[in-house]
């Protein structure tokens, strides 16, 4: 079998994040690969992508249209590094390439960003890191309620992978977990041992609230004035998933009663936050820069997964991790 090209799209540095050297050495064992830092659509990119069999593409990767595979498509994988491919290739490319992307280490990561920031507010992490940098001193003799994830009811926005991922974190806490999404089957929400209700039963009812659903016409602003204000008084609003989930207008009006607290691995319209941001200086706001699944390991193991897509396509394997366009509606 001749050998397939590939065109490996990323900047010089996401190639150090994504691809380990014995990843790109098991790479070069079955195919001819080429890099290219091109991060714009241009005839310099147009004319590598038509003499190539394979895009291996990542998050600087341009948005692929059809256009600019050519007139007559050599191209028959687009293998992702990360999730959302939705964003990263018009729809009818579907129609005639396989596109695979690498969402599981991506979910495993941002689920356990969920529970780190869930047992962060819970426990009051920041309010007491930041009381003793300030040099308060507490004695034995001042105690609080609530301050455990033992015995609360978490609700879980969306039960796609990272959902799904969630809730088996949460599973040796032995608590309630209420789950919401529209695609979710009763039973697989069942088996997880969560229990599929309406969003807004779960927002009324839930002290810790974490949004993990894809950004979709139907999800966007979800989170807006009315749903806020069904959150309890003191609970916790984590979002690991999407800014746009939450109508950032309305967020602020709530955090600055202090009626409930929030931690935001992302935000929107604006990310990253401008310096002077409101979020940034008030004190019942957690703030993280959209890092959830950022690290070099889940980077890494996102880049051996496309890659092992590449070497299956260039073996005649089937892939393990196909997008198809009817699962197109419920992605970011």
């Amino acid at each position: 079998m001749t050998r397939p090209n590939v065109l490996v799209l990323a900047s010089d540095v996401l190639f150090q994040h994504f691809f380990s050297e014995e990843t790109i050495a098991k790479l070069g064992e079955v195919t001819s690969w080429t890099p290219s830092a091109l991060r714009e659509d241009s005839q310099e990119l147009r004319s590598q992508i038509v003499n190539v069999d394979v895009l291996l593409t990542t998050w600087h990767s341009p948005f692929l249209t059809r256009e600019m595979l050519g007139e007559r498509p050599r191209v028959k994988l687009i293998a992702h590094c990360g999730g959302e491919v939705k964003s990263r290739v018009a729809e009818e490319i579907f129609a005639f390439v396989t596109v695979t992307n690498a969402a599981d280490p991506m979910a495993r990561g941002v689920a356990e960003m969920a529970l780190a920031l869930t047992l962060s507010l819970v426990r009051r992490i920041p309010e007491y890191a930041t009381e003793m940098r300030e040099g308060v001193i507490r004695t034995n003799e001042y105690v609080s309620e609530g301050e455990t994830l033992f015995g609360r009811r978490v609700g879980i926005v969306g039960f796609g992978r990272v959902g799904r991922a969630f809730a088996k974190l949460l599973t040796p806490f032995g608590i309630e977990i209420l789950v919401s999404d529209p695609y979710a089957q009763r039973d697989e929400v069942a088996a997880s041992g969560a229990t599929l209700v309406q969003l807004d039963e779960l927002a009324r009812s839930c002290s810790v609230v974490v949004l993990c659903a894809a950004l979709t016409p139907e999800t966007r602003g979800m989170f807006d004035t009315r749903r806020l204000s069904l959150l309890r008084d003191g609970s916790y609003l984590i979002n690991v998933a999407r800014g746009g989930l939450i109508n950032m207008e309305a967020l602020l009006q709530e955090l600055r009663t202090g009626r409930i607290t929030a931690a935001l691995d992302v935000t929107d319209p604006l990310e990253p936050l401008p310096a002077d941001h409101e979020l940034r200086n008030l004190p019942n706001v957690t703030l993280t820069p959209h890092i959830a699944a950022g690290g070099i390991e889940m980077r890494r193991e996102m880049g051996a997964v496309a890659v092992e897509e590449v070497v299956r396509f260039a073996t005649g394997l089937p892939p393990l991790n196909r997008v198809t366009t009817e699962m197109l509606a419920t992605m970011t």
